[in-house]
């Protein structure tokens, strides 16, 4: 485990590819696509070199300007996106693939994932063949999956090599340790989104005395877990103390002894659960 003097908003995390992923990311769940480059051009004011978006949040095309927008060298800045979770299969891949670059006007895009596991063992491999096909050709850089669970990954065992993140709804307390071992063990890197809990944990009696013994807010807590468990979280925030105030978790760790306590062995969703499903 990395100590908090070896991690910084410099930190990047090696993938599959020779490329690196930031080790933490401003989330756009659920930020309107008319305030959303207002909301990117500050977050990377304040430090943010990786933005994650999805066709599903309807920010693809704001991402792009206020990359485009913020004068940073465009290698500079790691941006993802994904499929739409409704369309499965080869052809719609392809075709969401292609959307979703000309929606964020950009060269390239870093990483895109497959936002859901849905449709089938066949559209599963037939979406994944269509990210290889863009990949190869250098429209994107890195590939994944989303909401995945062992058994679909699984499926994937004759392309764990190409495999390069998975992101999967990760916050304190609340890891599917199946999915999460099963990456260890093959080399893939698991992102973390609402990884704050969409706030409804900030008053947990777990986290209150965690916050007041290192002098942080309960998020700040919750973003150092997720670190120190190997993750890379993605806070969102359209509020700029709050967007600085998730980028000041460097300067501190949890014991190993306060990381066990936020592991409590349940498993609640806030959002969704597809990796559950057996189609």
């Amino acid at each position: 485990m990395a100590t908090h003097t070896t991690l910084n908003m410099a930190t990047q995390v090696p993938l599959n590819t020779k490329y690196t992923l930031p080790i933490l990311g401003y989330g756009l769940l659920q930020v309107a696509p008319g305030q959303a480059a207002g909301f990117i051009a500050k977050a990377l004011e304040v430090g943010y070199r990786h933005i994650d978006s999805a066709t599903m949040y309807q920010n693809e095309a704001a991402s792009g300007e206020a990359i485009r927008d913020s004068g940073l060298a465009r290698d500079t800045v790691f941006y993802t996106s994904k499929s739409p979770p409704d369309q499965h299969g080869y052809d719609a891949t392809v075709k969401g693939f292609e959307e979703s670059l000309k929606k964020s006007g950009l060269e390239y895009i870093d990483l895109y994932l497959i936002h859901t596991p849905f449709g089938g063992k066949e559209a599963r491999i037939g979406g994944w063949k269509a990210l290889l096909e863009a990949q190869r050709v250098g429209k994107v850089r890195s590939i994944g999956v989303s909401n995945w669970g062992v058994h679909h990954l699984q499926e994937l065992q004759d392309w764990i090599e190409e495999t390069d993140a998975k992101e999967g709804e990760g916050k304190g307390g609340k890891i599917v340790n199946d999915i999460t071992d099963w990456c260890a063990k093959h080399g893939v890197v698991v992102e973390a989104y609402s990884p704050l809990v969409r706030g409804l944990k900030m008053n947990d009696p777990l986290l209150k005395p965690l916050a007041d013994k290192y002098g942080k807010s309960p998020a700040q807590i919750l973003l150092r877990w997720s670190l120190q468990k190997g993750f890379v979280p993605l806070p969102k925030s359209e509020k700029e103390g709050r967007m600085r105030e998730n980028v000041d978790i460097f300067d501190f760790e949890l014991s190993a002894e306060d990381m066990k306590t936020l592991e409590t062995g349940k498993y609640e969703t806030t959002i969704w659960d597809p990796t559950t499903d057996t189609s």
